[in-house]
């Protein structure tokens, strides 16, 4: 197991970035000896040399996405290497245990996954595990929850910056790093993955460690961080920390954060500092306007709170970039055209990517929203091999909005198309299906100020 190239750690799709998920492992890895190798499939070709001589491939699967895309490298990789040891890691694992390791992958683990896979690469090492050689437990795999010594991650062996996300700003476009200061969540919004598996508890990265992984990403060229965290502020005196820590070791680095409505309106006074140490936008998953929709989210904000929050932000000189749940049960029609309207008339157009208008509500095993007395009148079958919970609108209008508006932004994102006609013609979409007169359509300024942006689009 100690042969450079034994282990294989594999990204499948980490948002557009560089992935955290493979350089965090195989830094604890080569701490303890090991010298994995790595693989992007994201933005490189599988390659089956590199798995043919493996012991143990282990795929990351930290959304949706990623666990599709890695059902498919997982059966190149047993086509190739019939006896290694495969195993899956990150949010959707331990979700889809249950088919997983049906026979397709022989373990799976979640949460703070790093110290159990290293003791899976022992046991592997020792001759104590074979493929195939892990049933499930009666209750199924649990997530592991125990506070790690991180190192820094180990980015030497992954793809260039240059192959991942961009930041676009005043016409040009940067390279991007992307880091966190936290990992889980202490919310419990249920339509979200966390929560199943962190249950509410989340833990920090120590200030040196993030700063000593920021330093060799502006080495090899970033000039803005994205902060993956799933919420910045859960710990807001640890979240000020890094940023002022960051700021003071590199002045002219700007960065963005993901941060709940409800902890903007809680925190406030802090965003005007932040604005100041280099925060050009705050992600914030609004969801909805939709009151009803929001409370079956459990989101713990309403649609007066995102005005506010918008309001603040925009008083700190802080671009937000709302996220939707365009689709859900709740969701009606006039709910969609109101959302539409409320992006133009607060002037959001360039400030949410369109694929936001297609987001349709994900139910994986194990979602809390599986225990929503709202969501049963609406729910069906487990789709096997696609890991979601189908469920049908009670509108078919709404049901053929998000057929034609689906493939509508895909191909645009596809073509790079100004976010501005886009959103004209998903809004031309939503007024046809409401049997509403056209508007007026005018082409949008080209040479308009925009605010900054990832050129990575999605989000699952």
């Amino acid at each position: 197991m100690r042969e450079p190239g034994a282990i294989v750690l594999v990204a499948c799709y980490e948002l557009g970035h560089q992935p955290l998920a493979v350089a965090w492992p195989a830094a604890f890895l080569e701490r303890e000896g090991y010298a994995p190798a790595v693989m992007d499939v994201s933005v490189e070709p599988f390659d089956p040399d590199r798995v043919r001589r493996a012991k143990l491939v282990a795929i990351s699967v930290p959304m949706h996405t990623a666990l599709r895309l890695g059902v498919t490298v997982a059966r190149r990789v047993r086509e190739v290497n019939p006896t290694c040891h495969i195993a899956f890691y990150g949010l959707y694992a331990t979700l889809n245990a249950g088919h997983l390791l049906g026979g397709l992958v022989d373990s799976v683990m979640s949460g703070e996954i790093e110290g159990a896979l290293v003791d899976l690469v022992r046991k592997l090492e020792g001759g104590k595990l074979a493929s195939g050689s892990l049933p499930p437990a009666p209750a199924g795999p649990r997530p592991v929850l125990a506070k790690l010594n991180f190192p820094a991650p180990s980015r030497v062996a992954l793809p260039s910056l240059k192959k991942y996300t961009h930041l676009e700003r005043d016409g040009g476009l940067e390279l991007v790093g992307y880091v966190e200061a936290s990992r889980g969540c202490k919310h419990l919004c249920r339509h979200c993955p966390i929560p199943p598996v962190y249950g509410g508890r989340f833990f920090v990265v120590p200030v040196d460690v993030l700063l000593a992984d920021v330093r060799q990403q502006v080495q090899a060229g970033a000039t803005h961080i994205t902060f993956g965290d799933p919420d910045f502020l859960n710990g807001p005196g640890h979240a000020m920390a890094v940023a002022r820590a960051l700021h003071a070791a590199f002045p002219s680095l700007s960065f963005d954060v993901t941060a709940k409505v409800e902890h903007l309106l809680r925190h406030r006074d802090r965003l005007r500092e932040l604005a100041r140490l280099g925060c050009a936008f705050i992600v914030s998953a609004a969801e909805s306007l939709s009151d009803t929709v929001l409370a079956n989210l459990d989101k713990g904000h309403t649609r007066a709170d995102i005005e506010t929050a918008l309001r603040l932000t925009a008083e700190a000189g802080i671009t937000l970039r709302p996220t939707w749940v365009a689709f859900t049960p709740w969701t009606t029609l006039e709910d969609y055209r109101e959302l539409l309207d409320f992006v133009e008339s607060n002037g959001l157009v360039d400030a949410i990517d369109p694929v936001q208008f297609s987001i349709r509500l994900l139910v994986p095993p194990g979602s809390l929203l599986l225990e929503s007395a709202a969501l049963r009148p609406f729910l069906g079958e487990l789709v096997e091999g696609q890991f979601y919970h189908r469920w049908i609108h009670p509108d078919p209008r709404m049901e053929a909005l998000h057929a034609a508006v689906s493939p509508l932004v895909a191909a645009a994102a596809d073509h790079r198309e100004d976010a501005a006609v886009t959103f004209q013609r998903v809004r031309e979409l939503a007024d046809q299906r409401a049997g509403a007169a056209p508007r007026p359509v005018s082409a949008p300024a080209a040479r308009r100020k925009r605010p900054p942006r990832l050129t990575e689009p999605w989000f699952c």
